[in-house]
């Protein structure tokens, strides 16, 4: 039976029509601003996706705190919408299940269905975009925490006297390894003297450096900037062993727009995990794989939430 995934990111709604292990249609719209704009993108999305075929649920990942009741309680990513309850609005709009989750946690689910994850029971998501979200495979389930507010791995402080953080904290992982992360190292070996290319890339403003400039020029063979991301590796790897020293997960699973770079990020990556986590030549290997889904992740997680109308 056909089930409905939608990933409501902060500039896009992106909705798929998920059947016999496949998208076999999708639509998406621009995000709109406030609380009842969103509503409406969400179920207009959703609307066109069923297309008037059967389905049994509908499936929604939001990029914020979603407690279990299917409640948005607070998105950074998306001004005005606090204490949004998207599940009860959409089951009386659409007439059918509705199933509310974090975005990186439907992630995880889509890539252990039909993507990178699957035949790992223990596994972690990791996306390295604009900030860094998390979900959690444990045991073979989704792991949602008490309130449902599991993952917020980017938020784990690497250094209490690091730069700020928009959540209100100091020096969290994602201010490291994150694409924003990539901008500020990069930026930082500018001001060294390093990274002429990268510089150039950049209109020679170092004002204007951003991480796609260190990952064009990495791939151009520049090698101030692969400097650049084996330093960013490290910063990916510390955050890696401290979730594996608490979850003992099987996997990582690395997503995001980072992961574009490959193995320029990858390999540093792997290099200086076993070194950063405790005891790692006693214990078995952890892969760290890139994701495969790309940014139908979360949509396609979200669809996975509901298996033949029985939700997960």
């Amino acid at each position: 039976m056909r089930t409905v995934g939608i990933d409501l990111g902060g500039t896009k709604c992106l909705a798929v029509a998920f059947e016999s292990g496949k998208v076999v249609d999708e639509r998406r719209v621009p995000t709109p601003v406030g609380e009842a704009a969103v509503l409406d993108a969400l179920s207009g999305v959703a609307v066109a996706v069923i297309d008037g075929a059967e389905v049994s649920g509908v499936g929604v990942g939001v990029p914020g705190l979603v407690d279990r009741g299917g409640v948005l309680r607070f998105a950074p990513n998306l001004p005005g919408v606090v204490d949004l309850a998207i599940r009860s609005e959409l089951e009386t709009r659409l007439g059918v299940p509705v199933r509310v989750d974090n975005d990186a946690t439907c992630a995880v689910w889509g890539e252990r269905q039909v993507g990178a994850a699957q035949g790992y029971d223990n596994v972690i998501l990791v996306t390295l975009g604009t900030g860094i979200g998390g979900g959690i495979v444990a045991g073979g389930r989704l792991l949602r925490g008490a309130n449902g507010f599991a993952g917020e791995i980017g938020h784990m402080v690497v250094d209490p006297e690091g730069p700020p953080c928009p959540c209100g904290q100091r020096g969290c992982w994602e201010r490291y390894a994150s694409g924003g992360g990539l901008g500020r190292l990069a930026r930082q070996a500018v001001a060294e003297g390093r990274g002429a290319r990268v510089l150039a890339l950049a209109g020679g403003d170092p004002a204007l450096v951003r991480g796609e400039h260190v990952t064009d020029a990495a791939a151009g063979g520049d090698s101030e900037a692969q400097a650049v991301l084996a330093e960013l590796g490290w910063w990916v790897a510390l955050g890696l062993a401290n979730l594996a020293n608490a979850f003992d997960p099987q996997a990582f699973v690395l997503g995001g727009g980072l992961v574009e770079a490959g193995d320029l990020l990858l390999a540093p990556v792997r290099a200086a995990f076993d070194g950063l986590l405790t005891g790692g030549s006693y214990r078995p290997s952890i892969d760290i794989v890139p994701a495969t889904l790309g940014e139908h992740a979360g949509a396609i997680g979200a669809a996975c939430l509901f298996d033949v109308g029985r939700e997960i």
